[in-house]
């Protein structure tokens, strides 16, 4: 079987700090390379990987304000879709844009919808959605106006968040810095817990940042670590007495949440989007709807079974467990 990856190229493949789409996508290369699929990973050319590498781009445009993300994706995608006739399967990991190519092309395409960034997207997605195949990362991020091959949770590789038995007394914020995944709501109810939060992670609305966010941090109550990398990250999870997950919108999936219970660390999320299929409610964490229900729920965390998360994120979100239900999607749209 001869698949392609269609990464994203607004990080490199897997990503230095943040970049959950390259992340899922690294994964599930060297989990394919592992089970002896011939694999070719299309991204970035500084990307790390065992499998076959092309690229058009020489970094990433995210990374490097003089590339121009338009003219770097037009080229990035092209570069694959004329080459397409030497794969069985083309597997998207790139949004709606490569849908537009999948009619001028023999070999079949997989997209897994990694959400919806606005509803006006979804025009592509009902256009092609006769001639290509979705895959959806959760139960709730499923359009009813789509019809889907699978849903395929992403998977998180067990090696790079060990088990920490014995967690300290803060608690962890680790997310984009956006008003929709609930950064203040955070700081709120560290605050009316009395525990010292930890903020990490890329500042993606500046506005939000400085108005909202940077004023609270007293470096003694509430800190911002930064934008960091993978070394950093499982250390910060894995020592969090909790992971808190407010977020305001109805999130596809949450890589961190699953990160943070691989690590042992109960997570406590406000029950929006997918929440509900990644925590059990008051044994790997809590599920809550306001501030005052996450302040209880700070009282109980150190309750909670840390093995027990553990346990849950390997038999539910393993790299492992992904990557052989991908295979079990390629094998069923190769034999269409």
């Amino acid at each position: 079987m001869r698949v392609a990856i269609l990464s994203s190229i607004a990080w490199r493949t897997p990503p230095r700090q943040y970049g959950p789409w390259e992340q899922v996508a690294s994964y599930l290369t060297e989990g394919l390379v592992e089970k002896g699929v011939d694999v070719t990973l299309f991204a970035t050319t500084d990307s790390v990987t065992t499998a076959k590498l092309e690229g058009t781009s020489h970094a990433p445009y995210a990374e490097d304000r003089d590339i121009d993300p338009k003219v770097a994706e037009c080229l990035h995608i092209s570069h694959l879709m004329e080459n397409a006739s030497q794969f069985d399967l083309i597997h998207n990991h790139f949004d709606f844009l490569p849908l537009t190519y999948s009619k001028l092309i023999r070999t079949p395409m997989l997209t897994t919808i990694h959400g919806f960034s606005s509803t006006k997207i979804l025009d592509v997605y009902r256009k092609y959605n006769g001639s290509c195949f979705y895959a959806s990362i959760s139960n709730a991020d499923r359009s009813d106006e789509l019809d889907y091959i699978a849903t395929v949770y992403n998977g998180v590789d067990g090696k790079d968040f060990p088990f920490e038995r014995n967690p300290q007394d803060y608690l962890l914020f680790f997310g984009r810095i956006h008003s929709e995944k609930g950064t203040l709501e955070a700081i709120q109810i560290a605050r009316e817990s009395g525990k010292v939060l930890l903020i990490a992670g890329l500042i993606q609305d500046d506005a939000y940042f400085e108005q909202k966010i940077k004023p609270c941090i007293d470096e003694r109550s509430v800190f911002y670590i930064g934008n960091v990398g993978p070394s950093e990250r499982k250390t910060l999870l894995g020592k969090a007495l909790a992971l808190l997950h407010p977020i305001q919108f109805d999130e596809p999936f949450g890589l961190s949440v699953a990160e943070s219970m691989f690590c042992g660390t109960p997570v406590i999320a406000f029950n929006r989007g997918s929440m509900c299929e990644l925590i059990v409610d008051g044994k790997t964490g809590f599920l809550v709807h306001t501030i005052g229900e996450a302040v209880q729920a700070v009282k109980r965390v150190a309750q909670l079974d840390r093995q027990e998360c553990r346990q849950w994120a390997k038999a539910m979100f393993s790299k492992e467990k992904m990557v052989d239900n991908y295979m079990k999607v390629y094998e069923k749209i190769l034999r269409r």
